[in-house]
């Protein structure tokens, strides 16, 4: 490619609403180009990304035995209505009117449309397993679009559906795209973890995240250095302590801690560890028949409640949090004083395990400035029931008993799940078995945010003149920068000839013959990110040597004339 014959449009600032480096970079980068909130246009700099980031994840996903095909954008109502997910998906799922006023979904994910097309084709067991799967774009109708490419509401995503006979063999299909996600995250060059997750919406049984790790990483990464074990925050399991309970060492006593509504003020005004107060949570679920039902759930202190986990206590799956009317109904005060002991409406007590294990602590006197000191399960309160609801933090002994849990955090960009029948269930995808018998197919699902893999990589790979691509996914691999292109016949000779070379090697290379300044040129390219820079200029040529330079190297480094191809070459290869 000669820059000349393609187009480069960088910026020297980032407009002022891009506000996460990726954002600001791709944009600088002349990569993307904001049409609407949370829509952007992929220029042509940025699309040779997307492309060899598709190019890696079509690969593996062929050698792994999974087909190709491709599903619509627009999705009939009815199908989303079988599985329940027309009302369920809430205000992310876009939802249109054709003319003659029929309901259509802009898909988010197409596990419907697959049950539907395999419902309609597999009839044997004989035709099991099969994958399919499409790269496809996708539409979420995000709330609050924000950090370009990392949660727009249009985007491209790889989405692959297995099928399988039975739960060993979506276990084996499971294992066989966990494996080929191994070798995509590796090829595309980047420091990536898989770690244990939540569910959420789409349902099914186990289910594994894959993420880019990045200090600006949303999400909270849990490992144990000296163990596999590793989850994202909502899975992460928070053990209960080791040491069985104290007894009590202190009598009960109601004490004034007059405007300390936190645990933070209770504990600094009695001069006490965070970690000896209880903090009161209250929550409200209403199921489909009854009054609403108050829960109160009690962390420690110095610990966070974990939503996630406190949905699936059962009878919990559609929480809220209570509103300040019913927390004074069900304990007689506002926020703030709460506390397990004596509630004055019915309650539903749970204590996280680490509050179950503590002793002499201090809660919520359920009056306006009091706390209870002292407080003792068994003595002053009954044994509560007791419930891993809280997140873990740096320090907990890992589940596996192989050492303590570290956090870093990270970037979802893959998601595998073990469906089993939770679509083929309400869709009715069966199959007849070895003995003519209906079976419902077992499913699983697997995606990747192709374009969020965009900005994943620039928040991992960056310094202060711009992006550090991986060269297997870098827009060229190597740039040509000479020096005096138009004015010197020997630099020009020489240069078509490397870039003849570079490309008859199947090398992607770019030749800025554009005649810009040095100074810009460079920039332009560290910018943009092209991770291998060769310099031809007249005085290297006069002794037989051109520049070269990484984009990580802090300076050139001369390599003959003659050397250069096989040079790139292996650097492309190390």
């Amino acid at each position: 490619m000669r820059a000349s014959r393609f187009f480069i449009s960088t910026l020297k600032e980032a407009p002022s609403d891009a506000e996460i480096v990726s954002h600001q970079l791709m944009l600088r980068a002349g990569m993307i180009k904001r049409l609407g909130s949370g829509i952007y246009t992929y220029m042509p700099m940025g699309l040779r990304v997307i492309r060899k980031v598709e190019n890696i994840v079509r690969e593996e996903m062929n050698r792994a035995g999974a087909i190709e095909l491709l599903m619509p954008l627009v999705q009939p109502a009815e199908l989303w209505q079988e599985t329940g997910r027309w009302d369920k998906m809430g205000p992310e799922l876009m939802r249109v009117k054709d003319r003659h006023g029929r309901d259509f979904a802009i898909q988010p994910t197409s596990e419907e449309v697959i049950t539907d097309v395999v419902r309609g084709e597999i009839k044997s067991y004989r035709q099991l397993p099969v994958n399919f799967y499409h790269i496809q774009t996708k539409f979420r109708d995000e709330r609050r679009p924000r950090f370009g490419l990392m949660r727009g509401r249009e985007f491209t995503m790889k989405d692959a559906y297995s099928f399988d006979r039975n739960v060993e063999g979506l276990k084996h299909s499971y294992q066989t795209m966990v494996d080929a996600y191994v070798r995509i995250f590796t090829r595309f060059g980047l420091n990536f973890r898989a770690v244990a997750a939540d569910n959420g919406a789409i349902g099914g049984s186990g289910s594994q995240e894959f993420h880019v790790i990045a200090d600006t990483g949303e999400d909270a990464l849990v490992y144990c250095p000296g163990s596999d074990y590793a989850a994202n925050m909502e899975a992460a399991e928070a053990v209960a302590p080791a040491a069985p309970r104290q007894p009590a060492a202190l009598a009960l006593s109601k004490t004034a801690t007059p405007g300390t509504v936190r645990c933070e003020d209770v504990a600094a005004l009695l001069k006490l560890p965070l970690s000896q107060t209880v903090k009161s949570v209250v929550l409200a679920a209403e199921p489909e028949e009854g009054p609403v039902q108050i829960w109160l759930l009690l962390v420690r202190g110095d610990h966070e409640l974990n939503e996630v986990k406190a949905g699936k206590l059962p009878g919990m799956a559609n929480f809220r949090f209570a509103s300040e009317a019913e927390i004074v109904a069900s304990f007689g005060t506002r926020p703030g004083y709460i506390g397990p002991i004596s509630p004055v409406g019915p309650v539903t007590i749970v204590a996280d395990r680490s509050v179950a294990a503590m002793h002499d602590f201090v809660c919520g006197g359920n009056e306006e400035g009091f706390h209870y000191t002292g407080v003792n399960w068994g003595r002053d309160l009954p044994e509560p029931v007791v419930a891993d609801i809280r997140n873990v933090v740096a320090g907990d002994p890992s589940p596996d008993g192989k050492g303590l849990l570290d956090i870093q955090r990270g970037i979802e960009v893959g998601h595998v799940f073990q469906l089993g029948t939770r679509y083929s269930e309400d869709m009715k995808a069966s199959f007849l078995d070895e003995g003519g018998k209906p079976q419902l197919m077992q499913m699983g699902c697997y995606g990747i945010g192709v374009t969020r893999i965009l900005g994943a990589a620039i928040e991992q790979n960056f310094d202060a003149r711009g992006i550090i691509w991986p060269a297997s996914i870098a827009p060229f691999e190597v740039v040509l920068c000479p020096m005096g292109y138009d004015r010197s016949e020997a630099v020009k000779a020489a240069t078509e000839q490397l870039y003849a070379d570079l490309i008859a090697a199947g090398i992607d290379v770019v030749l800025d013959d554009r005649g810009e300044r040095p100074g810009a040129m460079f920039a332009d390219w560290e910018l943009i990110g092209v991770p291998h820079r060769v310099v031809v200029g007249e005085r290297g040529l006069k002794e037989g040597k051109l520049e070269y330079q990484g984009r990580r190297d802090e300076a050139a480094t001369p390599v003959a004339l003659a050397d250069m191809l096989a040079f790139i070459q292996s650097r492309l290869a190390g």
